[in-house]
């Protein structure tokens, strides 16, 4: 692999730190996308309880796609709501968040990461929320095959609930 290349694979600790600072790089305030900012201790126990896959541009980070049981989410009012609006399957999981570094969007990297995802965990139905002002994270996830089955209203913003199966 050259640096001119990127990869995309399952994400191990050593990838903790990238991932982390993408997370920090596109938060709300910093003008990304990402409502919310998930400490190491907690993307360190979702990384060994479900895949979480990365994007690599040599040694950078440059994407992230974080999965996580439903159980792990319990505490997590927005989840909640995500689960009252569409429940989905016993064993479906919460598909998210994911995120591109800027530089490297509108290259098929969240595709990318999707198709990987969906071959580690396939038959599995993933459930996921996006802000309904996201146009291109909802344009994104329409292109990548998913369905919009329910919506809900939280802190004042609308949500759209998709669901696919890996």
């Amino acid at each position: 692999m050259t640096n001119h290349e990127a990869s995309v694979s399952r994400a191990n600790e050593a990838d903790l730190d990238g991932i982390l600072e993408l997370q920090a790089a596109n938060q709300t305030e910093r003008g990304g996308s990402l409502a919310a900012s998930l400490p190491r201790s907690r993307v360190a126990a979702m990384m060994q309880e479900m895949p979480m896959i990365v994007a690599r541009r040599g040694e950078r980070i440059t994407g992230f796609l974080m999965t996580t049981t439903r159980e792990m989410n319990a505490d997590l009012p927005i989840v909640q709501a995500m689960f009252t609006a569409y429940d989905g399957t016993p064993n479906a999981y919460v598909y998210g968040p994911i995120c591109v570094g800027e530089e490297e969007r509108g290259k098929g990297l969240a595709q990318t990461m999707f198709a990987d995802l969906r071959r580690l965990e396939p038959g599995r139905e993933g459930i996921l929320f996006i802000r309904k002002d996201n146009e291109p994270s909802l344009r994104a996830h329409l292109k990548m095959g998913m369905k919009e089955v329910a919506f809900f209203v939280f802190n004042g913003f609308e949500y759209a609930v998709f669901s696919y199966i890996g």
